[in-house]
Protein backbone atom coordinates (compact mmCIF):
# COMPACT_ATOMS: atom_id res chain seq x y z
CA UNK A 1 0.00 0.00 0.00
CA UNK A 2 1.44 3.38 -1.01
CA UNK A 3 0.87 6.34 1.29
CA UNK A 4 1.11 9.89 -0.10
CA UNK A 5 2.26 12.58 2.31
CA UNK A 6 -0.19 15.00 0.68
CA UNK A 7 -3.03 12.95 2.18
CA UNK A 8 -2.13 14.59 5.44
CA UNK A 9 -2.88 18.21 4.44
CA UNK A 10 -0.08 20.69 4.66
CA UNK A 11 -0.65 23.03 1.76
CA UNK A 12 -3.76 24.78 3.16
CA UNK A 13 -2.23 25.22 6.59
CA UNK A 14 1.44 25.70 5.96
CA UNK A 15 1.81 27.55 2.65
CA UNK A 16 1.90 31.31 3.19
CA UNK A 17 0.27 33.63 0.71
CA UNK A 18 2.66 35.26 -1.74
CA UNK A 19 3.15 38.99 -1.57
CA UNK A 20 1.52 39.48 -4.97
CA UNK A 21 -1.83 38.20 -3.78
CA UNK A 22 -3.64 35.26 -2.23
CA UNK A 23 -2.77 31.86 -3.55
CA UNK A 24 -5.67 29.95 -5.07
CA UNK A 25 -7.06 27.53 -2.51
CA UNK A 26 -7.90 23.98 -3.51
CA UNK A 27 -11.57 23.25 -3.96
CA UNK A 28 -13.34 22.66 -0.69
CA UNK A 29 -10.46 23.96 1.43
CA UNK A 30 -10.32 27.00 3.67
CA UNK A 31 -7.61 29.64 3.39
CA UNK A 32 -5.93 30.35 6.73
CA UNK A 33 -3.90 33.51 7.35
CA UNK A 34 -0.70 32.60 9.18
CA UNK A 35 1.45 34.65 11.50
CA UNK A 36 5.23 34.32 11.68
CA UNK A 37 4.92 31.91 14.61
CA UNK A 38 2.35 29.82 12.74
CA UNK A 39 4.66 29.61 9.73
CA UNK A 40 7.36 28.12 11.96
CA UNK A 41 4.88 25.59 13.32
CA UNK A 42 3.75 24.74 9.80
CA UNK A 43 7.34 24.11 8.70
CA UNK A 44 7.93 21.89 11.73
CA UNK A 45 4.73 19.99 10.96
CA UNK A 46 5.87 19.35 7.38
CA UNK A 47 9.22 18.04 8.60
CA UNK A 48 7.59 15.65 11.06
CA UNK A 49 5.20 14.36 8.40
CA UNK A 50 8.08 13.73 6.04
CA UNK A 51 10.01 11.91 8.77
CA UNK A 52 7.01 9.69 9.62
CA UNK A 53 6.45 8.95 5.92
CA UNK A 54 10.15 8.22 5.41
CA UNK A 55 10.05 5.66 8.23
CA UNK A 56 7.02 3.98 6.64
CA UNK A 57 8.70 3.88 3.22
CA UNK A 58 11.87 2.60 4.83
CA UNK A 59 9.95 -0.22 6.48
CA UNK A 60 8.33 -1.07 3.16
CA UNK A 61 11.69 -1.23 1.40
CA UNK A 62 13.19 -3.36 4.17
CA UNK A 63 10.15 -5.66 4.09
CA UNK A 64 10.43 -6.07 0.31
CA UNK A 65 14.15 -6.91 0.40
CA UNK A 66 13.83 -9.26 3.37
CA UNK A 67 10.82 -11.02 1.88
CA UNK A 68 12.66 -11.55 -1.39
CA UNK A 69 15.83 -13.04 0.14
CA UNK A 70 14.56 -14.73 3.30
CA UNK A 71 14.85 -18.20 1.75
CA UNK A 72 18.53 -17.70 1.06
CA UNK A 73 19.20 -16.02 4.40
CA UNK A 74 17.06 -17.36 7.24
CA UNK A 75 17.84 -14.48 9.58
CA UNK A 76 16.03 -12.12 7.16
CA UNK A 77 12.78 -13.70 8.39
CA UNK A 78 13.22 -11.75 11.63
CA UNK A 79 13.93 -8.58 9.67
CA UNK A 80 10.84 -9.19 7.53
CA UNK A 81 8.67 -9.70 10.65
CA UNK A 82 9.98 -6.50 12.22
CA UNK A 83 9.46 -4.48 9.03
CA UNK A 84 6.00 -5.98 8.58
CA UNK A 85 5.00 -5.00 12.13
CA UNK A 86 6.49 -1.54 11.62
CA UNK A 87 4.42 -1.01 8.47
CA UNK A 88 1.24 -2.15 10.23
CA UNK A 89 1.90 0.16 13.18
CA UNK A 90 2.76 3.10 10.93
CA UNK A 91 -0.34 2.64 8.78
CA UNK A 92 -2.62 2.17 11.78
CA UNK A 93 -1.34 5.30 13.51
CA UNK A 94 -1.40 7.28 10.28
CA UNK A 95 -5.05 6.35 9.94
CA UNK A 96 -5.75 7.30 13.57
CA UNK A 97 -4.03 10.70 13.30
CA UNK A 98 -5.54 11.50 9.94
CA UNK A 99 -9.03 10.53 11.11
CA UNK A 100 -8.92 13.34 13.64
CA UNK A 101 -8.71 16.05 10.99
CA UNK A 102 -10.16 14.63 7.73
CA UNK A 103 -11.42 11.59 5.89
CA UNK A 104 -8.43 9.30 5.20
CA UNK A 105 -7.76 9.28 1.44
CA UNK A 106 -11.11 11.02 1.00
CA UNK A 107 -13.07 7.92 2.02
CA UNK A 108 -16.06 8.77 4.27
CA UNK A 109 -15.33 6.04 6.75
CA UNK A 110 -17.51 6.19 9.88
CA UNK A 111 -15.98 7.92 12.92
CA UNK A 112 -13.36 9.80 10.91
CA UNK A 113 -12.92 13.55 10.32
CA UNK A 114 -13.83 13.90 13.98
CA UNK A 115 -12.85 17.55 14.49
CA UNK A 116 -14.61 19.00 11.40
CA UNK A 117 -17.77 16.99 12.06
CA UNK A 118 -17.95 17.55 15.82
CA UNK A 119 -16.51 21.07 15.95
CA UNK A 120 -19.48 22.56 17.80
CA UNK A 121 -19.66 19.72 20.30
CA UNK A 122 -15.94 20.08 21.00
CA UNK A 123 -16.38 23.81 21.58
CA UNK A 124 -19.28 23.21 23.97
CA UNK A 125 -17.33 20.53 25.85
CA UNK A 126 -14.33 22.82 26.17
CA UNK A 127 -16.59 25.62 27.36
CA UNK A 128 -18.15 23.37 30.00
CA UNK A 129 -14.72 22.15 31.09
CA UNK A 130 -13.40 25.69 31.56
CA UNK A 131 -16.57 26.75 33.38
CA UNK A 132 -16.51 23.78 35.76
CA UNK A 133 -12.80 23.63 36.50
CA UNK A 134 -11.50 27.18 36.15
CA UNK A 135 -14.41 29.62 36.53
CA UNK A 136 -15.37 28.63 40.06
CA UNK A 137 -15.45 30.95 43.03
CA UNK A 138 -13.16 28.73 45.09
CA UNK A 139 -10.47 28.50 42.39
CA UNK A 140 -10.49 32.22 41.65
CA UNK A 141 -10.47 33.29 45.31
CA UNK A 142 -7.74 30.80 46.18
CA UNK A 143 -5.57 32.09 43.34
CA UNK A 144 -6.16 35.73 44.31
CA UNK A 145 -5.37 34.96 47.96
CA UNK A 146 -2.06 33.37 46.97
CA UNK A 147 -1.12 36.42 44.89
CA UNK A 148 -1.75 38.95 47.72
CA UNK A 149 -2.85 41.65 45.30
CA UNK A 150 -3.18 44.31 48.01
CA UNK A 151 0.48 44.28 49.04
CA UNK A 152 1.79 43.94 45.50
CA UNK A 153 -0.39 46.84 44.42
CA UNK A 154 0.69 48.82 47.45
CA UNK A 155 4.37 48.20 46.71
CA UNK A 156 3.83 49.36 43.14
CA UNK A 157 1.82 52.44 44.17
CA UNK A 158 4.35 53.50 46.81
CA UNK A 159 7.35 52.71 44.62
CA UNK A 160 8.96 54.86 41.95
CA UNK A 161 6.66 55.65 39.07
CA UNK A 162 3.52 54.03 40.47
CA UNK A 163 1.73 57.17 41.65
CA UNK A 164 2.89 59.04 38.54
CA UNK A 165 1.42 56.32 36.32
CA UNK A 166 -1.91 56.41 38.18
CA UNK A 167 -1.97 60.21 37.95
CA UNK A 168 -1.19 60.04 34.23
CA UNK A 169 -3.93 57.52 33.54
CA UNK A 170 -6.35 59.46 35.74
CA UNK A 171 -5.54 62.64 33.84
CA UNK A 172 -6.15 60.85 30.55
CA UNK A 173 -9.51 59.63 31.87
CA UNK A 174 -10.49 63.16 32.94
CA UNK A 175 -9.52 64.57 29.57
CA UNK A 176 -11.49 61.82 27.89
CA UNK A 177 -14.56 62.62 29.99
CA UNK A 178 -14.31 66.32 29.15
CA UNK A 179 -13.95 65.43 25.48
CA UNK A 180 -17.10 63.33 25.53
CA UNK A 181 -19.18 65.75 27.60
CA UNK A 182 -21.07 68.44 25.73
CA UNK A 183 -20.58 71.88 27.28
CA UNK A 184 -24.14 72.98 26.55
CA UNK A 185 -25.56 69.87 28.23
CA UNK A 186 -23.42 70.34 31.35
CA UNK A 187 -24.33 74.01 31.56
CA UNK A 188 -28.01 73.07 31.28
CA UNK A 189 -27.61 70.66 34.21
CA UNK A 190 -25.89 73.31 36.32
CA UNK A 191 -28.57 75.84 35.41
CA UNK A 192 -31.27 73.38 36.44
CA UNK A 193 -29.58 72.74 39.78
CA UNK A 194 -29.27 76.50 40.41
CA UNK A 195 -32.94 77.03 39.67
CA UNK A 196 -34.00 74.09 41.82
CA UNK A 197 -31.85 74.76 44.87
CA UNK A 198 -31.29 78.53 44.70
CA UNK A 199 -34.17 80.18 42.89
CA UNK A 200 -37.18 78.00 43.69
CA UNK A 201 -36.91 78.17 47.53
CA UNK A 202 -38.03 81.54 48.99
CA UNK A 203 -35.28 83.87 50.13
CA UNK A 204 -37.15 85.25 53.14
CA UNK A 205 -35.84 82.82 55.81
CA UNK A 206 -32.16 83.18 54.80
CA UNK A 207 -32.48 86.95 54.87
CA UNK A 208 -34.13 86.70 58.28
CA UNK A 209 -31.24 84.59 59.60
CA UNK A 210 -28.81 87.24 58.44
CA UNK A 211 -30.93 90.03 60.00
CA UNK A 212 -31.07 88.37 63.42
CA UNK A 213 -27.29 88.67 63.68
CA UNK A 214 -27.45 92.37 62.93
CA UNK A 215 -30.47 93.59 64.83
CA UNK A 216 -30.76 92.92 68.50
CA UNK A 217 -34.18 93.36 70.13
CA UNK A 218 -35.17 92.17 73.58
CA UNK A 219 -38.97 92.87 73.67
CA UNK A 220 -40.20 89.40 72.82
CA UNK A 221 -39.26 87.50 75.97
CA UNK A 222 -42.71 85.89 76.35
CA UNK A 223 -42.54 84.46 72.86
CA UNK A 224 -38.99 83.34 73.51
CA UNK A 225 -40.08 81.80 76.83
CA UNK A 226 -42.85 79.93 75.04
CA UNK A 227 -40.49 78.59 72.39
CA UNK A 228 -37.89 77.63 74.99
CA UNK A 229 -40.49 75.92 77.15
CA UNK A 230 -41.88 74.00 74.21
CA UNK A 231 -38.38 72.97 73.22
CA UNK A 232 -37.59 71.85 76.77
CA UNK A 233 -40.84 69.90 76.96
CA UNK A 234 -40.08 68.27 73.65
CA UNK A 235 -36.63 67.20 74.85
CA UNK A 236 -38.09 65.76 78.06
CA UNK A 237 -40.80 63.87 76.18
CA UNK A 238 -38.60 62.52 73.39
CA UNK A 239 -35.84 60.58 75.12
CA UNK A 240 -36.28 57.72 72.63
CA UNK A 241 -36.12 60.11 69.66
CA UNK A 242 -32.82 61.56 70.88
CA UNK A 243 -31.42 58.04 71.29
CA UNK A 244 -32.55 57.13 67.80
CA UNK A 245 -30.98 60.24 66.30
CA UNK A 246 -27.69 59.41 68.01
CA UNK A 247 -27.87 55.78 66.88
CA UNK A 248 -28.69 56.74 63.25
CA UNK A 249 -25.66 59.00 63.08
CA UNK A 250 -23.33 56.56 64.79
CA UNK A 251 -20.85 54.46 62.74
CA UNK A 252 -22.00 50.90 62.03
CA UNK A 253 -19.10 49.37 63.93
CA UNK A 254 -20.11 51.04 67.23
CA UNK A 255 -21.94 48.53 69.51
CA UNK A 256 -25.62 49.16 70.26
CA UNK A 257 -25.11 49.53 74.02
CA UNK A 258 -22.54 52.26 73.36
CA UNK A 259 -25.10 54.09 71.22
CA UNK A 260 -27.53 53.81 74.14
CA UNK A 261 -25.03 55.22 76.63
CA UNK A 262 -24.12 58.07 74.31
CA UNK A 263 -27.79 58.78 73.60
CA UNK A 264 -28.60 58.91 77.32
CA UNK A 265 -25.69 61.24 77.91
CA UNK A 266 -26.71 63.50 75.03
CA UNK A 267 -30.29 63.61 76.32
CA UNK A 268 -29.16 64.51 79.86
CA UNK A 269 -26.85 67.24 78.60
CA UNK A 270 -29.54 68.55 76.24
CA UNK A 271 -32.04 68.66 79.10
CA UNK A 272 -29.56 70.52 81.29
CA UNK A 273 -28.92 72.91 78.45
CA UNK A 274 -32.61 73.63 77.98
CA UNK A 275 -33.14 74.10 81.73
CA UNK A 276 -30.26 76.57 81.78
CA UNK A 277 -31.84 78.50 78.93
CA UNK A 278 -35.18 78.50 80.80
CA UNK A 279 -33.73 79.72 84.07
CA UNK A 280 -31.26 82.32 82.77
CA UNK A 281 -33.03 85.27 81.17
CA UNK A 282 -29.72 86.64 79.93
CA UNK A 283 -28.53 83.38 78.42
CA UNK A 284 -26.68 83.87 75.12
CA UNK A 285 -28.94 81.43 73.39
CA UNK A 286 -32.03 83.37 74.55
CA UNK A 287 -30.53 86.57 73.23
CA UNK A 288 -29.84 84.99 69.85
CA UNK A 289 -33.31 83.47 69.72
CA UNK A 290 -34.91 86.77 70.71
CA UNK A 291 -33.20 88.62 67.92
CA UNK A 292 -34.02 85.92 65.37
CA UNK A 293 -37.68 85.70 66.39
CA UNK A 294 -38.14 89.45 66.34
CA UNK A 295 -37.00 89.97 62.79
CA UNK A 296 -38.22 86.68 61.37
CA UNK A 297 -41.68 86.83 62.98
CA UNK A 298 -42.39 90.51 62.24
CA UNK A 299 -40.87 90.96 58.80
CA UNK A 300 -40.59 87.59 57.07
CA UNK A 301 -43.42 85.51 58.56
CA UNK A 302 -46.12 88.15 59.04
CA UNK A 303 -45.30 90.78 56.41
CA UNK A 304 -46.31 89.60 52.91
CA UNK A 305 -44.90 92.76 51.39
CA UNK A 306 -41.48 92.01 52.84
CA UNK A 307 -41.58 88.44 51.57
CA UNK A 308 -42.64 89.63 48.13
CA UNK A 309 -39.93 92.24 48.15
CA UNK A 310 -37.34 89.57 48.95
CA UNK A 311 -38.57 87.51 46.01
CA UNK A 312 -38.43 90.60 43.76
CA UNK A 313 -34.82 91.23 44.77
CA UNK A 314 -33.99 87.58 44.07
CA UNK A 315 -35.49 87.81 40.59
CA UNK A 316 -33.53 91.01 39.87
CA UNK A 317 -30.24 89.48 41.00
CA UNK A 318 -30.62 86.10 39.33
CA UNK A 319 -32.79 86.36 36.25
CA UNK A 320 -32.59 83.99 33.26
CA UNK A 321 -29.53 85.66 31.62
CA UNK A 322 -27.67 85.81 34.92
CA UNK A 323 -28.38 82.15 35.70
CA UNK A 324 -27.14 81.06 32.29
CA UNK A 325 -24.01 83.18 32.67
CA UNK A 326 -23.42 81.76 36.16
CA UNK A 327 -23.75 78.18 34.87
CA UNK A 328 -21.42 78.94 31.96
CA UNK A 329 -18.79 80.57 34.17
CA UNK A 330 -19.01 77.77 36.75
CA UNK A 331 -18.53 74.99 34.20
CA UNK A 332 -15.84 76.87 32.32
CA UNK A 333 -13.92 77.56 35.54
CA UNK A 334 -14.14 73.96 36.75
CA UNK A 335 -13.20 72.54 33.36
CA UNK A 336 -10.25 74.88 32.85
CA UNK A 337 -8.96 74.35 36.37
CA UNK A 338 -9.10 70.57 36.15
CA UNK A 339 -7.52 70.40 32.70
CA UNK A 340 -4.71 72.73 33.72
CA UNK A 341 -4.17 70.72 36.90
CA UNK A 342 -4.00 67.31 35.17
CA UNK A 343 -1.78 68.66 32.39
CA UNK A 344 0.71 70.11 34.88
CA UNK A 345 2.50 67.35 36.84
CA UNK A 346 3.65 69.95 39.37
CA UNK A 347 0.21 71.42 40.03
CA UNK A 348 -1.13 71.30 43.57
CA UNK A 349 -3.90 68.90 42.58
CA UNK A 350 -1.45 66.51 40.88
CA UNK A 351 1.00 66.65 43.78
CA UNK A 352 -1.71 66.06 46.36
CA UNK A 353 -3.17 63.21 44.34
CA UNK A 354 0.21 61.53 43.93
CA UNK A 355 0.90 61.96 47.63
CA UNK A 356 -2.43 60.38 48.51
CA UNK A 357 -1.73 57.46 46.16
CA UNK A 358 1.72 56.86 47.67
CA UNK A 359 0.32 57.08 51.19
CA UNK A 360 -2.38 54.57 50.34
CA UNK A 361 0.20 52.24 48.80
CA UNK A 362 2.40 52.48 51.89
CA UNK A 363 -0.56 51.67 54.11
CA UNK A 364 -1.39 48.64 51.99
CA UNK A 365 2.15 47.34 52.49
CA UNK A 366 2.46 48.05 56.22
CA UNK A 367 -1.12 47.74 57.51
CA UNK A 368 -1.99 44.04 57.72
CA UNK A 369 -5.62 44.75 58.56
CA UNK A 370 -6.13 47.10 55.61
CA UNK A 371 -4.36 44.71 53.22
CA UNK A 372 -6.54 41.86 54.45
CA UNK A 373 -9.69 43.88 53.90
CA UNK A 374 -8.63 44.89 50.39
CA UNK A 375 -7.76 41.30 49.49
CA UNK A 376 -11.10 40.16 50.89
CA UNK A 377 -12.96 42.81 48.88
CA UNK A 378 -11.15 41.82 45.69
CA UNK A 379 -11.80 38.13 46.33
CA UNK A 380 -15.49 38.74 47.05
CA UNK A 381 -15.85 40.91 43.95
CA UNK A 382 -14.10 38.36 41.75
CA UNK A 383 -16.16 35.54 43.26
CA UNK A 384 -19.37 37.44 42.59
CA UNK A 385 -18.38 38.17 38.99
CA UNK A 386 -17.41 34.54 38.40
CA UNK A 387 -20.59 33.16 39.95
CA UNK A 388 -22.77 35.63 38.08
CA UNK A 389 -21.13 35.63 34.67
CA UNK A 390 -19.27 32.30 34.51
CA UNK A 391 -21.62 30.91 31.87
CA UNK A 392 -21.31 34.05 29.76
CA UNK A 393 -17.50 34.03 30.04
CA UNK A 394 -17.21 30.34 29.17
CA UNK A 395 -19.79 30.80 26.43
CA UNK A 396 -17.26 32.90 24.53
CA UNK A 397 -15.37 29.68 23.77
CA UNK A 398 -18.32 27.75 22.37
CA UNK A 399 -19.66 30.79 20.48
CA UNK A 400 -16.27 31.47 18.93
CA UNK A 401 -15.75 27.85 17.87
CA UNK A 402 -19.29 27.74 16.46
CA UNK A 403 -18.48 30.67 14.18
CA UNK A 404 -15.36 29.00 12.79
CA UNK A 405 -15.43 27.16 9.49
CA UNK A 406 -15.18 23.41 10.07
CA UNK A 407 -12.20 22.84 7.80
CA UNK A 408 -10.45 25.97 9.01
CA UNK A 409 -10.92 24.81 12.60
CA UNK A 410 -9.40 21.45 11.76
CA UNK A 411 -6.44 23.14 10.11
CA UNK A 412 -5.90 25.49 13.06
CA UNK A 413 -5.92 22.65 15.56
CA UNK A 414 -3.64 20.51 13.40
CA UNK A 415 -1.25 23.42 13.11
CA UNK A 416 -1.02 23.69 16.90
CA UNK A 417 -0.81 19.99 17.85
CA UNK A 418 -0.08 18.20 14.57
CA UNK A 419 3.68 18.12 15.10
CA UNK A 420 3.28 16.27 18.39
CA UNK A 421 0.74 13.92 16.85
CA UNK A 422 3.26 12.89 14.21
CA UNK A 423 5.31 11.37 17.03
CA UNK A 424 2.43 8.91 17.38
CA UNK A 425 3.11 7.71 13.85
CA UNK A 426 6.84 7.46 14.51
CA UNK A 427 6.29 5.64 17.79
CA UNK A 428 3.77 3.36 16.10
CA UNK A 429 6.34 2.44 13.48
CA UNK A 430 9.00 1.64 16.08
CA UNK A 431 6.64 -0.16 18.49
CA UNK A 432 5.06 -2.09 15.61
CA UNK A 433 8.48 -3.24 14.42
CA UNK A 434 9.45 -4.38 17.91
CA UNK A 435 6.09 -6.07 18.43
CA UNK A 436 6.30 -7.86 15.07
CA UNK A 437 9.83 -9.06 15.84
CA UNK A 438 8.81 -10.23 19.32
CA UNK A 439 5.72 -12.09 18.08
CA UNK A 440 7.65 -13.81 15.29
CA UNK A 441 10.49 -14.76 17.64
CA UNK A 442 8.14 -16.24 20.26
CA UNK A 443 6.19 -18.13 17.59
CA UNK A 444 9.39 -19.43 16.03
CA UNK A 445 10.68 -20.62 19.41
CA UNK A 446 7.40 -22.35 20.28
CA UNK A 447 6.54 -23.94 16.97
CA UNK A 448 9.83 -24.02 15.07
Amino acid sequence: MQVNSEQIPTEDVTNPRPASGPAPAPAGSAVVDLSAGDLEKAAALRRMKRLALALLIGMAVIFTVAFAFQKQYAWLEYVRAAAEGGMVGALADWFAVTALFKYPMGLRIPHTAIIPRRKDQIGESLSEFVESNFLSQEVVQEKLASIDIARKSGAWLSGPGGAERVAKEGGAAIRGVFTVLNDDDVQAVIEGMVRKHLLTPPWGPPVGRMAERIFVDGHHHKLVDLLVDRAADWVDANHATVNRLVSDRSPLWVPTFVDGLVGDRVHVELSKFMRAVQSDQNHRVRQSIDAYLTELAQDLQHDPAMIERAETIKAQILGDPEVRELASRTWGTVKTALLNAVDDPDSELSLRFKGAVRDFGTRLVKDDELAGKVNAWIGDAAGYLVNTYRSDIAGVISDTVARWDAEETSQKIELQVGKDLQYIRINGTVVGALAGLAIFTVAHLLFG
